[in-house]
């Protein structure tokens, strides 16, 4: 049984660390924005910011529905970050318990 388990529980795995990649590279985007270095007339960055826009807003929603902005500070990429660290090694160490 742990045999058919196992893909589905690294697949699981991937894709958590696919959206930690993705909330990164959010705040990253957004911090360059912010600073001046990316120029928010640029196509391609509108169409990429849009893009992590449209995979990360609502789960910060939820979020910060819960925790709203501290002196305004949003706590929310932080806190998604944290949770997407605990389930990619929770995960992780059941994958190394099925393939035990």
């Amino acid at each position: 049984m742990a045999a058919l388990l196992e893909p589905f529980v690294w697949m699981l795995g991937v894709v958590v660390n696919i959206y930690i990649t993705v909330v990164l590279a959010d705040v990253a985007l957004h911090w360059l924005v912010r600073f001046g270095i990316v120029d928010v007339k640029n196509t391609y960055v509108v169409k990429i910011g849009e893009l992590l826009t449209k995979a990360t807003a609502p789960v910060y929603k939820k979020i910060s529905e819960k925790i709203p902005a501290v002196s305004g500070f949003d706590f929310s990429p932080f806190i998604l970050l944290l949770a997407l660290l605990f389930l990619g090694r929770f995960i992780y160490r059941l994958d190394l318990m099925l393939m035990s």
